[in-house]
């Protein structure tokens, strides 16, 4: 690797809400809202067909392959 070259943080490929998305990898759910730009006080979030609770977020990882659902009400 020259100097010059850039290194890029590894990227994982997901689905959110049944769209593809290259997202930074090793984020948890919370971080993955922060990334995507969206607002966190009135959202749920279904990881992989099951319901992460808030209090959960940020603890919950999103690995390579996950189907995300999110809906803001």
């Amino acid at each position: 690797m020259s100097a010059h070259s850039e290194v890029f943080p590894s990227v994982a490929s997901i689905w959110v809400n049944g769209e593809p998305k290259q997202v930074p990898s090793g984020q948890s759910v919370a971080e993955l809202l922060e990334f995507l730009e969206v607002a966190c006080d009135r959202v749920a979030v279904e990881l992989n067909k099951s319901l992460v609770r808030k209090r959960d977020w940020p603890q919950t990882a999103v690995t390579p392959g996950s189907s995300i659902e999110i809906v803001e009400f």
